[in-house]
């Protein structure tokens, strides 16, 4: 009978002991996070985990009275220090060590399978345990939940993506790294340079032999400048001049006039709302000296959210709405 009393408590203090590692390695926001999304066993566990104070005296208080019995029990059957190392080595083993291991590993499983196993507890030790937890809650305040920086979510995203039970895709890790990195980039690191720009000149006729040169661009949307290519006067769209007798036209008078300038600083975010705002989906970025440093658009902007490259094809852009500068000498547009 005392075998059997000491193998029963030896199963209580390896429970408690788990549970205690366990439930505490869950963190409560996550659990409660989970719980809102629908997950039946966070839902099971949040029941007890909210009240962290008063579960933790609750599993410590218990697991205390069960090793605490458990070694008078082997003192009984045991004399000195044989059983002191008995009683030590049972606890150790049994009671930490193995149950432990187990429940930090599927803490969320088998914590949800015990939640009505801790109630009871709970219920039966709140007299001793319920003055406890609130001198805790009031001294040590409630958990903090965990916040994580940008670049830790990006690794986190990218063990996600690694794992062997994959719930984010390669595409999905992309987007959502894109998207965490978007803010910390600049209109100057994702432009085309100016060297790079396939520009016209104010007077330039539209020929054929200059259509031919728009077409095999690969662009939609061609800057137009006037004597100098640090002064661009325009924006010629491609969909402006198809199906058109072009033959008696230049470049500066199919352009369009509203123009708009970004510093090169100018941070993704807001050159993104610059976008929506001016419904424009390209500027021409400027250098700290106000000159012609280059082109972005607005599939610039989407391509370093979704890591993939947008071919440039036209869409049927609504017509600009010009936002004045106060002050201008070029008539320039900031945004």
């Amino acid at each position: 009978m005392s075998y059997l009393l000491i193998a029963t408590l030896l199963v209580f203090s390896g429970v408690f002991s788990g549970l205690t590692l366990g439930f505490f390695s869950l963190n409560k926001a996550d659990l409660e996070r989970k719980a809102q999304l629908g997950d039946k066993q966070a839902k099971k566990i949040y029941s007890v985990r909210k009240n962290g104070n008063l579960l933790l005296c609750t599993l410590i208080v218990a697991n205390v009275a069960v090793n605490t019995t458990l070694s008078i029990l082997l003192g009984n059957l045991l004399f000195g220090m044989l059983a002191n190392i008995t009683a030590t080595a049972l606890i150790v083993i049994f009671g930490e060590i193995i149950p432990q291991a187990l429940f930090s590993r599927h803490a969320l499983h088998i914590g949800s399978k015990f939640a009505w196993f801790v109630q009871i507890f709970m219920y039966f030790l709140y007299p001793i345990c319920w003055p406890i937890s609130k001198v805790l809650d009031r001294y040590l305040g409630d958990e903090m939940p965990t916040i994580y920086s940008k670049k830790e979510l990006m690794k986190i995203i990218e063990e996600h993506e690694n794992a062997d039970e994959k719930i984010i895709d390669a595409d999905e890790e992309k987007i959502l790294k894109g998207a965490l990195s978007f803010s910390e980039k600049i209109a100057r690191n994702i432009m085309t340079p100016r060297t790079a720009v396939k520009m016209l000149d104010f007077g330039q006729k539209l020929d054929k032999s200059t259509l031919l040169w728009i077409k095999n661009s690969g662009y939609s949307r061609v800057p137009v400048y006037k004597k100098d290519k640090d002064n661009i006067v325009g924006i010629l769209y491609t969909r402006d001049i198809l199906g058109k007798d072009t033959r008696k036209l230049t470049a500066g008078k199919v352009a369009r006039k509203n123009v708009f300038f970004v510093e090169g600083d100018k941070p993704l975010d807001d050159l993104f709302n610059a976008f929506k705002k001016t419904k424009c989906h390209l500027f021409v970025v400027l250098n700290e000296f106000s000159e012609f440093a280059g082109i972005v658009t607005i599939e610039d902007v989407i391509e370093e959210i979704v890591g993939e490259r947008i071919p440039d094809e036209f869409k049927g852009e609504s017509k600009p709405e010009a936002i004045p500068s106060k002050k201008t000498s070029r008539n320039l547009r900031r945004v």
